[in-house]
């Protein structure tokens, strides 16, 4: 790999694990799994400037960094399954051309908020959790919306340099 390209691909990391930090340092709303995913807008900003495999590594490595640093293995175990989802969910939709960044990352947050209730049916072994999906669903809807807003001014103002 081209040594430009790693150092991109490092600073990237970098910036998604400190947006990781500081969302870690924002009050709580209170609600259990609602977030901004703010280290998300590195993400979708990856996968449009430099694809679907890179932007996958990239939420991969910050995954799994940040639960090391910042979490545990349950953590991981939410985290993961929600990134994966959510990578799932936007890349095709990103592909077909149809979606503007908006709309990929707002499909994509909740897609992450449905992998991470998947994860804690499976972890807590019951169904019962499923009441809390619509909370999830608007809660993504809220905050993909806003992160996409953001990757879309991000994507058109930073230069593409190769």
């Amino acid at each position: 790999m081209h040594a430009k390209k790693v150092a991109r691909y490092g600073l990237l990391t970098a910036l998604a694990l400190v947006l990781s930090w500081l969302e870690s340092l924002l009050p709580s709303p209170g609600i259990p799994g609602v977030k901004l995913g703010l280290a998300n807008l590195v993400v979708v900003f990856a996968l449009y400037r430099a694809g679907w495999f890179p932007a996958c590594v990239l939420s991969l490595v910050r995954v799994l960094l940040v639960s090391f640093l910042f979490g545990n293995g349950v953590s991981l175990a939410y985290s993961l399954s929600g990134a994966v989802l959510s990578l799932a969910v936007m890349i095709p939709l990103k592909a077909t051309g149809k979606f503007s960044e908006t709309g990929v990352c707002t499909a994509g947050g909740v897609a992450h908020n449905a992998g991470q209730l998947i994860a804690a049916v499976v972890l807590l072994g019951t169904t019962r959790l499923s009441y809390y999906l619509p909370v999830l669903c608007v809660s993504g809807t809220l905050a993909g919306a806003a992160i996409g807003l953001a990757a879309a001014e991000l994507i058109r103002r930073v230069p593409d340099r190769p």
